[in-house]
């Protein structure tokens, strides 16, 4: 079994357990340090105040990330988060020499052992719901093979933890060869079950006239909202529906 299998065979069987995001977090952050080709990793989430907060970091450098990143806001997870696209630094060296977050990669270079950081956008769909973070203590990026490796970890990881922010008892199962299913009648987070609730259908038809979206990103949107939040999805559906909530652009 190649690294990419032993590591979306160990996540997808995540689903069969019931973990609260700390835990998931954990098991995920555990998996890419003894698959993947990194020293350390730390899962956030971002949070309806705009901020992010630490779910698991694997060691004390991993903490340390978090905190400057936090303290100073910037860096690698920062730029992630804001842009929605992975940030790859594999010598920090270089980094603190240019523009990009002098200060922050001085404090690293000072504080940590750190050599090179990479920061992964944990989306659904338009969406960021949180970032992973994975530190090296040597520099260096990766080859293509590991590369793609980290981002479908980065993208089994988004759907395992907004699954259990926002649907509890959801669809979603593994297939025993590190693929995700989704069960076709169950009325699961990702299946087209949902919008057999009428305050989800109602809600989703609103937050698409509202923002001029299509359907399933209107349904993304009130899926981040209810992970920022933690809140379920059925509570959201009904504020909007209610006129208690309206989205607009400024609050993507």
């Amino acid at each position: 079994m190649t690294e990419l299998g032993a590591v979306t065979t160990r996540l997808t069987r995540l689903v069969a357990h019931d973990l609260d995001e700390e835990q998931l977090a954990r098991r995920v952050c555990e998996a890419c340090v003894e698959y993947l080709d990194v020293d350390g990793a730390a899962i956030s989430v971002l949070t309806a105040e705009a901020s992010r907060r630490t779910l698991w970091a694997t060691d004390e450098t991993a903490l340390r990330l978090e905190e400057i990143q936090a303290t100073l806001n910037e860096g690698a997870c920062v730029e992630a988060a804001r842009s929605g696209s992975p940030v790859l630094v594999g010598d920090l060296t270089e980094a603190a020499e240019q523009v990009r977050w002098p200060v922050f990669a001085s404090e690293v270079a000072e504080r940590t052992p750190v050599r090179a950081l990479f920061a992964l956008p944990l989306r659904w769909g338009a969406v960021t719901i949180g970032v992973m973070d994975l530190y090296r203590l040597r520099t260096g990026t990766f080859p293509l093979g590991q590369w793609q490796d980290l981002l479908a970890t980065a993208e089994i990881a988004g759907l395992l933890l907004l699954g259990v922010r926002t649907r509890p008892g959801n669809g979603v199962r593994g297939d025993g060869n590190g693929a995700l299913v989704v069960d076709a009648e169950h009325d699961g987070w990702l299946s087209d079950g949902v919008f057999g609730r009428p305050e989800i259908h109602q809600a989703a038809g609103m937050v698409l006239v509202q923002l001029g979206i299509g359907p399933e990103e209107a349904l993304a949107r009130m899926r981040a909202r209810a992970f920022a939040e933690q809140r379920l999805l059925i509570d959201v559906a009904r504020d909007v529906v209610e006129r208690r909530l309206v989205f607009t652009e400024e609050a993507r």
